[in-house]
């Protein structure tokens, strides 16, 4: 089949297409930096150049529509958080003949934002940290401050005290959580019409660039895969939809929602297939999969390098994580690749030679490099409200 994603810039989207392209799809990409992280590939045959997202949804849809015609695609493939804006259109994609997998817009609309989704989860008793839109009746610290629209650790704010809190309150409608201990864990999950259909959860072991999982390791989480199943099924969740949980002394409980598969090669390395699940559920044609292998470990180098230069571990924290690799020493040990592995794809390896190299040079260079990819495809507060009025007015 011929697969646009309808991203090309992220880790999930550089993940989904070594998995599209091992099912023996033709992979294209939508991006608006021709220089984006899935041109370093021979997985995906071609990169075209859209409007940035965020800022303007309809303008990105307008573009990935015409694309999608004039390349005949048998699937538009919902990489990121282009989800919200398709999701808001559903009579134009079928009457352009779009095949995807998108919830219903009163669904995404549910757990789109910080807010909404700390609203949904409590109206079905799903565990959560303790919360409040109201900062001057708060208390307990440290506490986060979230704003409503953000993406990987945007707009997230971590709080020590009243004076700290009352810096940042002036934002509105921001949600506080209380901080709650444990590691994290990533729960992915397929949903088709409100049924499950695939799942998988790790475990952070190792921390990269803005938060994001350098490292991770497989476990079974029987209750967060329920609790996952109780949301999906209230809301009738058809795509993709992933959890950040804190495993606390007492059980999981949610920090974040995204309405959308977030990095599934560790998933595919333990035996879950989430993004052939995926297509599937776009062609309405789902079967119900097995539950994955626990302890299957993974990494991404890119992420730790430039998590090493973020940390300030400088250069020496830099040369280490490259060293470990190498050597496949400690974290590295028994662990696979899951960003960029280069077997008969050589040209992917140069995005971490690049990214290695300034690093070494210039340790404050990762910023560069971790916020990039990221303006490419998130969704701003603006975009949401394009969104919401375009909706007010059909």
């Amino acid at each position: 089949m011929r697969v646009l994603m309808t991203d090309g810039s992220g880790l999930t989207a550089r993940q989904t297409a070594n998995r599209l392209w091992s099912a023996g799809h033709v992979v294209e990409a939508l991006a608006p930096d021709p220089f984006c992280l899935c041109r370093f590939t021979r997985h995906v045959r071609r990169i075209h150049r859209v409007p940035v997202y965020g800022t303007d949804p309809f303008a990105w849809l307008d573009a990935a529509l015409a694309v999608y015609e004039s390349g005949r695609f048998d699937v538009l493939f919902p990489t990121q958080e282009q989800v919200a804006v398709l999701a808001s259109v559903p009579e134009r994609l079928r009457d352009r003949g779009v095949v995807t997998a998108v919830p219903p817009f009163s669904a995404l609309a549910a757990v789109q934002d910080k807010v909404s989704a700390c609203r949904t989860l409590s109206r079905l008793g799903l565990p959560q940290p303790r919360s409040s839109t109201r900062p001057e009746t708060w208390t307990g610290f440290p506490a986060y401050v979230k704003e409503p629209i953000g993406t990987a650790s945007g707009g997230v704010r971590r709080v020590g005290s009243p004076e700290e809190l009352a810096t940042v309150s002036h934002a509105g409608n921001a949600l506080i959580q209380a901080a709650v201990d444990g590691p994290l864990a990533m729960c992915q999950a397929v949903f088709d019409h409100g049924s499950l259909v695939a799942f998988h959860a790790n475990v952070r072991t190792g921390e990269g660039a803005n938060g994001g999982a350098s490292h991770k390791q497989g476990v079974d989480l029987p209750e967060a895969r329920t609790w996952l199943e109780v949301l999906g099924s209230d809301v009738a969740w058809h795509g993709a939809l992933s959890a950040d949980v804190i495993l606390t002394d007492t059980g999981p409980s949610f920090i974040d929602i995204n309405p959308r598969l977030v990095e599934p090669e560790h998933a595919w390395q333990s035996g879950v297939d989430l993004v052939g699940a995926l297509v599937e559920v776009a062609r309405g044609a789902a079967t119900v999969q097995p539950s994955g292998r626990p302890g299957v470990r993974t990494h991404q180098l890119l992420l730790a390098v430039l998590g090493a230069a973020q940390h300030g571990d400088g250069r020496r924290g830099v040369a280490a994580e490259l060293l470990g690799a190498w050597r496949r020493s400690g974290p590295y040990s028994g662990s696979v690749e899951e960003l960029t592995p280069v077997h008969r794809d050589p040209i992917a390896l140069l995005p971490v030679v690049v990214a290695s190299m300034s690093a070494l040079a210039w340790p404050p260079s990762w910023s560069w490099f971790a916020s990039g990819s990221v303006g490419n495809y998130a969704l701003t507060p603006d975009g949401w409200e394009q969104i919401l009025a375009g909706l007010a007015r059909t």
